[in-house]
């Protein structure tokens, strides 16, 4: 994987091969990105990064100018090699080993953008059950945004909040957040396909 934009632009990162990850492709990280700079300054967000894997979104946010990352991932090779390789690059990035719904229940935190990447294959009513907790435990600031990356067969537009849809070959990214007018008023439509 590399790193997009920012300070360690173009910077390579090769995470150990036994991990138990399907990373955001490079194409699809970059798709990402490219829509959340028409929203963010991405100086002083605090994020928030569910099923962080090897910390690929993570590093992007950081090394835009992000405040802090949380990283949650209940793998503990995967949460190692985040810490050693935010230390590496001096991130400010703080991994925790947890299952991703049992912190939604207990943090007490609240974040500007908050990203997930379950397993595809993870049942649908847990797909929902992260959306619901983000929204009724106040963990999303008002002005910020949520993003889920799942796969097509996964449907997320019929919940609350939604925004809209970007897709990008077999993997959608779903939009929720309090108030999508300013996305209606640039002309960004739900299910676009991602070029």
């Amino acid at each position: 994987m590399r790193i997009i934009s920012g300070k360690y632009k173009g910077r390579r990162i090769i995470a150990p091969k036994n991990l138990p990850v399907r990373p955001t492709t490079d194409m699809s990280k970059e798709s990402l990105f490219n829509i959340l700079n028409n929203r963010f300054d991405f100086e002083g967000l605090r994020t928030l990064d569910l099923f962080s894997g090897t910390g690929n979104i993570s590093y992007e946010f950081c090394s835009r100018g992000a405040d802090s990352a949380i990283a949650v991932d209940g793998d503990f090779g995967c949460v190692k090699f985040i810490k050693q390789t935010a230390t590496e690059f001096d991130f400010p990035i703080t991994a925790i080993k947890s299952d991703v719904i049992k912190f939604l229940k207990t943090n007490k935190s609240s974040y500007d953008m908050i990203f997930a990447d379950p397993p595809y294959d993870m049942d649908q009513k847990l797909f929902e059950e992260i959306v619901s907790l983000v929204f009724e435990n106040d963990l999303l600031e008002e002005d910020g945004m949520m993003i889920i990356e799942h796969s097509k067969h996964t449907k997320m537009d019929h919940l609350m909040n939604f925004s809209f849809q970007k897709k990008y070959g077999a993997s959608q990214f779903t939009f929720f957040e309090f108030d999508n007018e300013e996305f209606e008023d640039t002309g960004i439509s739900e299910d676009d396909e991602i070029e």
